[in-house]
């Protein structure tokens, strides 16, 4: 992994390669490569960092034709480096491989094929898929695919040229996301629509087992047997414009301030015009299917895991069914207890989380109805489950997610009170006021946006020390996670987050003078408990930001340093406030540090990949 490019048309290909590979960044990469073909033959172009390096080394030679695939990688198998970046040859450089996703066998295939007299070069599993190409090639570069994807495990999206037919690009996807841009004289290939959205709105999305060969005249779709398919293209109706920084320095920043808009869009139409009930329109789970329903798995990754523990708490606390929470590449691992009344929710921002997918699957095997939450239409998590709640908060750029997380907490909290209003288990005055609640978070987080100032002075101290805390009860404990996360992810700051009550029975140990320890203290019937527990923290020279509602600010002021409120709301809808801050503190902690915001070391966007 982590972002494919292809072009077959009139104009210059390397110029169109590096223009979708810079879409692509936001996926997060550490090495970057072209092949095109040339009046030479095939020609490759790579180099281990940023694709500024890249670029550099074109401009120096640069690869003139008309055809060709770029990549960016992030390291699965192998070192970042020169050698082992995409795209990858046979020993004749007559064939030339990019790949997303980890071919399983390949150390297997590695031995047949070094037996055959063919040599690697590089540490990857990739080269295997070009070595296995050319193995296979009998003067047709469709047949050679076909015959090569046979032999391989794993997942995989692949972009293939072959210098024996310089007018053919095969595409293949198994498990790794994979779309067709088709133009008027040129098609496209790219692992996501920002790759390609400049030159074309028209696309189809491949599903698993399925292959396209593109030429400067047409696409023709397959399946990897060979059977002809005929689909309709799908046609993209978001502007590349909202994929831009808009005047914001990062990504990041940007995405942040646009919440207010992504929560109004994400509420939408699911609300009756007055304002006294949720109506999700998009489900085709039956009232009685809600009702049969025994108990709720939610799994998920990283940031989708930390949205699913507030899931958790508001279904249970709405609909008052049992919920687990699991993080999805566990899921399968421990044989759940899984029956036709077991509803699955699956989320996932891009809807191409393998971890996810493949927990998807398992659930659907066993009879239950999945149920996925997320952000992008036409995604496999999308079409494979049985109901979808989408996430409107449009294309989420950096990789640390703050709306895509942000929508999802609004999508557990519409689907509760549906299942609540189902079920009977709130009457219509908590729900109405739950509704008004929702409908002002725009608002409010627009308020505490006005905040950032002061709590760009606190990031910056704050930016100061190796270590800190993030400590909460209920969920605020859920909260501090994910504040956790952020901040690990893009400031490299070392931080843990803890139950509060959990500090005395061993961390503790840890606290002493001067460290930073933030604790969230939002919900009222665990404040006096929270206290306690930063009285503990105090006690031990630690020193404490708050954060908290601003009924309660005057009373937690008097035992931290430094507090910042969130507007008063329903105790279940604290998350989507508090969380604004944690945000703030992590991206201004970033710059302090003068990291890389948008594409934070050692991370991919989208983590297709097991």
């Amino acid at each position: 992994m982590c972002g494919i490019v292809g072009y077959v048309g009139m104009r210059n290909s390397q110029e169109v390669l590096i223009e979708g590979l810079k879409k692509l960044e936001y996926r997060g990469y550490d090495s970057a490569g072209v092949a095109v073909f040339t009046p030479n033959g095939l020609e490759v172009k790579k180099s281990v960092g940023r694709l500024a390096n890249l670029e550099e080394k074109l401009n120096e030679r640069p690869l003139v034709g008309t055809i060709g695939i770029g990549h960016t990688r992030w390291a699965t198998h192998g070192k970042p480096s020169d050698v082992n970046s995409h795209p990858h040859t046979d020993n004749s450089v007559k064939f030339s491989v990019v790949h997303n996703g980890i071919i399983e066998n390949y150390l297997e295939l590695k031995e047949e094929l070094i037996a055959k007299g063919y040599r690697f070069v590089s540490e990857t599993d990739t080269e295997v898929i070009a070595h296995l190409v050319a193995d296979a090639y009998e003067g047709d570069i469709v047949r050679a695919v076909q015959k090569a994807v046979k032999r391989m495990r794993g997942a995989y999206a692949l972009g293939v040229l072959t210098e024996h037919e310089p007018d053919r690009l095969v595409a293949v996807r198994l498990a790794s996301p994979l779309i067709i841009g088709v133009g008027e004289g040129e098609n496209f290939i790219g692992s996501d629509i920002p790759a390609i959205l400049n030159y074309t709105r028209n696309v189809y999305i491949l599903n698993d087992g399925e292959m396209a060969v593109l030429t400067r005249d047409g696409v023709e779709l397959m399946t990897i047997e060979g059977n002809f398919i005929s689909r309709e293209t799908f046609t993209v109706d978001w502007d590349i414009a909202t994929a831009e920084k808009a005047g914001f320095d990062h990504f990041m920043l940007k995405e942040i301030h646009e919440q207010p808009k992504a929560y109004r869009d994400t509420m939408g139409s699911r609300l009756s015009p007055d304002g006294s009930r949720v109506v999700l329109k998009e489900l085709t789970m039956t009232e009685q299917q809600i009702r049969d329903i025994r108990n709720v798995h939610i799994v998920a990754c990283g940031t989708a895991y930390h949205a699913g523990l507030i899931g958790k708490t508001v279904i249970e606390q709405l609909a008052r069914i049992p919920v687990e929470t699991d993080v999805a590449s566990e899921y399968r691992y421990r044989s759940p207890i899984i029956t036709p009344n077991t509803l699955v929710i699956v989320v996932s921002q891009s809807g191409e989380t393998a971890d996810t997918l493949a927990a998807l699957r398992e659930a659907k095997r066993c009879g239950a109805h999945v149920l996925a939450i997320t952000n992008v239409v036409g995604s496999s998590v999308a079409r494979e489950a049985d109901d979808v709640l989408f996430t409107w908060a449009g294309p989420e750029i950096a990789v640390a997610s703050t709306k895509a997380y942000t929508t999802q907490l609004v999508a557990f909290y519409l689907f509760g009170l549906h299942l609540a209003q189902v079920l009977g288990t709130k009457d219509e005055a908590f729900i109405r006021d739950m509704i008004a609640a929702m409908k002002s978070l725009p608002e409010q987080v627009e308020a505490i946006l006005g905040q950032s100032e002061a709590i760009k002075a606190a990031a910056e101290d704050m930016s100061k020390h190796d270590d800190l805390f993030f400590i909460g009860r209920g969920v605020d404990y859920a909260v501090s996670l994910e504040g956790s996360l952020k901040l690990k992810e893009i400031s490299y700051i070392h931080s843990e987050a803890y139950a509060a009550g959990e500090l005395k029975h061993g961390t503790l140990a840890l606290i002493e003078e001067n460290v930073p320890v933030i604790a969230l203290a939002t919900q009222e019937d665990l404040l006096e408990k929270t206290v306690s527990n930063i009285k503990e923290v105090t006690a031990r020279g630690g020193k404490v930001l708050g954060i908290t509602s601003e009924r309660y600010a005057q009373e937690l002021a008097k035992s931290v340093n430094t507090v910042f409120t969130i507007p008063q709301t329903h105790a279940l809808l604290t998350p989507a406030l508090a969380v604004i801050p944690l945000q703030l503190l992590a991206y201004y902690a970033s710059l302090a540090r003068g990291n890389d915001v948008d594409k934070p070391r050692n991370l991919a966007k989208s983590v297709t990949v097991e």
